[in-house]
């Protein structure tokens, strides 16, 4: 990233920082930038999620590593995300009708995890997430052997994780990640 597109991108989170201090009261974007600009290649991961429509905020600090989390905290799911099968193998077990990516490997070439079940829970404590799309979250080995995926969404008021073929994928599905700084 150029000089520029740092200031640029600093600039985009510290306003969305600002917006929203419901999600992280106690932290203060001074120590937080410092953080970002101690960690450049962490910038890189963040414009990621930015870039595709993630709208990335800081929303816990791990006190065991001294790391500010950041959450995608885009309304619904980041629509440069959506349609994509859960992983590599799902895709590929595909015989037609294939998606572009899954949400393994982007996450993966993105630098980020994505979201756990735990985790999906915890930003929704934040707020209404994925009323209209939903989000692949981690899925246990245990399951993913047996060629199932687990996806969250918000409906009706409340949080539910579903389960799908890991080959699936649809227009309003999409994934969350996560990211440590």
């Amino acid at each position: 990233m150029s000089p520029v597109q740092r200031e640029e991108l600093l600039r985009t989170l510290r306003v969305r920082f600002e917006k929203n201090m419901n999600r992280h009261r106690k932290f203060k974007w001074a120590d937080i930038q410092a953080k970002l600009e101690a960690n450049t290649e962490k910038l890189w991961s963040l414009n990621e999620l930015e870039r595709t429509g993630g709208e990335p905020d800081v929303v816990s600090y791990d006190k065991l590593t001294g790391e500010y989390i950041f959450y995608d905290c885009s309304a619904e799911s980041p629509k440069g995300r959506r349609n994509v099968s859960y992983d590599r193998e799902g895709m590929e077990s595909r015989k037609e009708h294939k998606p572009e990516n899954n949400a393994l490997d982007m996450a993966a070439a993105m630098g980020i995890s994505i979201l756990t079940e735990e985790q999906y829970q915890e930003l929704q404590k934040l707020g209404n997430f994925d009323t209209k799309t939903s989000s692949w979250v981690e899925t246990p080995s245990d399951i993913r052997k047996l060629g199932g995926a687990l996806f969250a969404d918000r409906r009706y008021g409340n949080v539910f994780v579903y389960h799908n073929s890991a080959p699936s994928y649809f227009a309003v599905r999409g994934f969350r990640g996560l990211l440590r700084v």
